[in-house]
């Protein structure tokens, strides 16, 4: 009987293990409109009655996985912001599943009788990945066109510099595909080939000491290539901007080049400063320039060649050479010295500079993926960067030369940059990173003026780092620690560092009830001086003053603190930052005299402080033709020096507007200056505005803009508040006043597309080493 009983509870033991099997459910998630795989979209498993049951987000290739399902009946919920969600039944379930392509489709609401566009933008702990519309893409010609369109937080478009800026003198890195490229490569990007961009605003250790990382998704062709151009002409002045790329893709293979061109050429630049010295013999002396329109000539050029083999989810190598040049031959100003209490005391003055900056460099990248979600990357950069410069000063009364200053700097300096990262995906989203960075220069640099000066220079930068990204429900953290070595060294001097820190760094990510959420991140960087600040040379600068490298600097921590709130609901979108930074010891300017001499230095000053506060309001699009942004803050500055202590504060904003009807669009910005102040200086921002409009057919984009249209005041406005030497200064160029440019993009494709691999890493070395002596 007993054997009886053994076997029946067997026979039920089996059977009820065969009942209880578990199986798997799997698929692939896309945007219907573009056929491209969706990341971070939420897959939820729940049973007839809304149970939950689980949870998951899709990955970069827009795949998700559940196992151990058991055998029932079950609804799939599929959604991601800006589109529609699906739900798929799953009646029966007693097998493997694998559902294929789930395409989801653009959503929209109904708001009061207005239909929205929802804005397909999804935030996370580190980034926001943003998915550009239709409307957007048509008004753009390029790809910085369309981040002007795509108006993002912290994010600003200077279309008359041609740069794409951080809001409060941050570091852009920008990326295609996760590699690291220049802005004249953003601008050769066609709109329509850019699936989305991912918008790094709490970067990780891993990309050193980046503010914002803009890494734009694009599509590449299989088999095939593409080719495009896109040209800015000044008609009323010379001012270009004009870049001309194209792209040849094999089988596993791609090749690619890029040139751009950018030359300035304006008669209408000129100076105006007033300067009050306190010189040591008790004479006081309030000197004015007047500034007469002077030549400022400009010539850029960058080429960019690559070639990549790739096996996807296996391995990627990738050789990029670059080159940047740089040539100025003209920055010149002229005016008149005159003594304010004595306005019949008076000197002719022309202050004339010219430079040349070449920089070859060569990338060298390979990517391993490893078995259980492990990635293993190396990289390698090599950079030589040739700087040449001249300046000729001279102070003239009737003919009769009073000072005359002819100063000439050669320099040549050689890096090397190496970097390896290991990161590894966990489960529930958790991910772990860590790596080694070290680079290595030396610089030789020759200062001639009336003495000879050669710096032979050693500079070193080493960081081990772990970082580690978790997440508890509503919940996303991570956890970063960073050990710096950092070491600089002069021939013939005697004040050489090696300097050792640890720098931890937290982030705190909350998603509150519906579209919203709140951040706080906290970090300690290591601040090192650069090789011009510690040159041991003098630059004499006029008749009263000379600049001098300080070869005694050393090392600073800067500690960071920022609260971020976003909010989205509709149309309106809302972003607000509050943050604070302190450095104590931070390297700062300070003058002193010697003699009827005052000195222009560095040192290691006892804090530096910043208080800022500012928040962008965007709203639309308004049935896809209406977008509106507002951008606005404070910023409170404190500059404790071992000798002085200033305080600063400075109200800016920036309004931006964009209009698009069929082929038609009209788009308009204003920005008031955000100023900077460190030390005893004031470094003026632009009071810019810009007008453009385009027009679009197919693949060829023409249009016409106008910077500045309603002023003809344009200026950049530096101040020091020095005790010994203080001045006010204001930059003029007039031809950037009602400056009417003309534009024309044109791209074209063939081929295949598929989502290229990308890159987890990139370095580049662009400081010169070189100290520049001017006003």
């Amino acid at each position: 009987m007993k054997q009886i009983l053994i076997g029946v509870m067997l026979l039920g033991g089996m059977i009820q293990g065969a009942f209880a099997q578990n199986w798997e459910i799997k698929g692939n998630v896309c945007d219907a409109r573009r056929q491209e795989a969706l990341e971070f979209a939420n897959v939820v498993l729940k049973t007839l009655d809304s149970t939950f049951v689980a949870g998951t987000t899709t990955d970069a290739q827009g795949r998700f996985l559940f196992n151990k399902v058991q055998k029932g009946d079950y609804i799939l919920s599929v959604s991601s912001l800006g589109f529609q969600t699906e739900h798929i039944s799953l009646i029966g379930l007693s097998k493997n599943t694998y559902l294929g392509k789930i395409t989801l489709l653009d959503d929209t609401v109904s708001l009061e009788g207005v239909t929205i566009s929802a804005s397909a933008q999804t935030s996370r702990a580190d980034k926001k990945v943003v998915f550009p519309s239709d409307r957007q893409v048509k008004a753009s010609g390029n790809g910085m066109d369309l981040l002007q369109q795509m108006m993002l937080p912290q994010v600003q478009v200077d279309l008359l510099n041609s740069e794409i800026k951080a809001v409060g003198n941050g570091v852009v890195q920008l990326r295609i595909n996760g590699v690291k490229v220049e802005q004249s490569e953003i601008k050769a990007l066609n709109p329509s080939d850019i699936i989305r961009i991912e918008y790094h605003d709490n970067p990780g250790l891993r990309y050193g000491n980046a503010d914002i990382v803009l890494d734009y998704i694009v599509r590449r062709p299989d088999t095939g290539g593409s080719f495009g151009m896109d040209m800015a002409q000044g008609i009323n002045a010379l001012w270009g901007e004009h870049n001309v790329r194209g792209k040849i893709n094999h089988k596993n293979s791609e090749w690619g080049a890029s040139y751009n061109i950018g030359p300035r050429d304006f008669y209408g630049m000129k100076r105006n400063n007033e300067e009050e010295f306190h010189l040591a013999n008790g004479k006081t002396l309030n000197r004015v320039e007047l500034g007469e329109p002077s030549h400022a000539r400009l010539f850029m050029h960058n080429l960019n060649v690559n070639y990549s083999y790739q096996k996807p989810d296996k391995y990627m190598f990738n050789a990029t050479f670059r080159y940047r040049n740089n040539h100025q031959p003209h920055w010149d100003y002229k005016g008149i010295l005159m003594n304010k209490e004595n306005p019949e005391d008076k000197v002719e003055m022309v202050d004339l500079s010219g430079s040349d900056y070449q920089t070859p460099a060569l990338d060298l990248y390979y990517q391993q993926n490893l078995k259980h979600n492990q990635t293993l990357v190396f990289n390698v950069v090599g950079t030589y960067n040739q700087t040449g410069s001249s300046r000729f000063y001279q102070e003239s009364r009737q003919g009769q030369l009073l000072t005359d200053i002819n100063n000439k700097v050669n320099g040549d300096k050689y890096s090397i940059i190496g970097e390896a990262v290991y990161e590894k995906k966990l489960a529930n989203g958790n991910r772990w990173s860590s790596g080694f960075y070290h680079s290595h220069s030396f610089s030789d640099n020759s200062y001639i003026n009336e003495h000879n000066y050669k710096t032979h220079m050693k500079q070193m930068d080493s960081y081990l780092y772990a970082e580690f990204a978790g997440k508890m429900k509503r919940l996303d953290y991570t956890l970063g620690i960073k050990v710096n070595r950092s070491a600089y060294s002069q021939q013939g001097e005697e004040m050489d560092y090696e300097h050792y820190t640890v720098t931890p760094r937290l982030t705190l990510f909350y998603a509150l009830p519906g579209e919203s959420s709140i951040r706080l991140k906290s970090s300690i960087e290591n601040v090192s001086p650069s090789l011009s600040e510690l040159s041991a040379i003098d630059q004499v600068i006029d008749s009263l003053q000379i600049q001098r490298g300080n070869p005694s600097l050393k090392s600073y921590m800067s500690y960071y603190t920022e609260l971020n709130y976003e909010f989205r609901k509709g149309l309106l979108y809302i972003n607000a930052i509050g943050a604070y930074e302190y450095q104590p010891d931070a390297i700062m300017d300070e003058k002193r005299l010697e003699g009827n001499k005052v000195i222009q230095t560095w040192d290691n000053q006892k804090n530096w402080q910043r208080i800022t506060a500012f928040a962008n309001f965007r709203i639309g699009p308004v049935k896809d033709i209406l977008q509106f942004s507002l951008n606005g803050g404070v910023n409170h500055y404190i500059s404790n020096g071992n000798a002085y202590t200033h305080r600063y504060t400075n109200w800016w904003c920036q309004a931006d507007a964009s209009v698009t009807w069929k082929k038609w669009s009209l788009g308009y910005m204003v920005m008031t200056n955000w100023n900077w102040f460190k030390g005893e200086t004031m470094s003026g921002g632009e009071n810019f505005q810009g007008l453009q409009l385009g027009y679009r057919h197919k693949d060829l984009m023409v249009g016409m803009r106008v910077f500045n249209p309603f002023t003809d005041n344009y200026k950049q406005e530096t101040e020091n508040w020095n005790r010994y030497a203080s001045f006010h200064r204001s930059n003029y160029i007039k031809e950037s006043s009602k400056l009417f440019v003309a534009t024309v993009a044109y791209n074209f494709s063939f081929g295949r597309n598929y989502h290229a691999a990308q890159k987890k890493i990139n370095n580049a070395d662009n400081d010169s080493g070189v100290m520049n002596a001017g006003k």
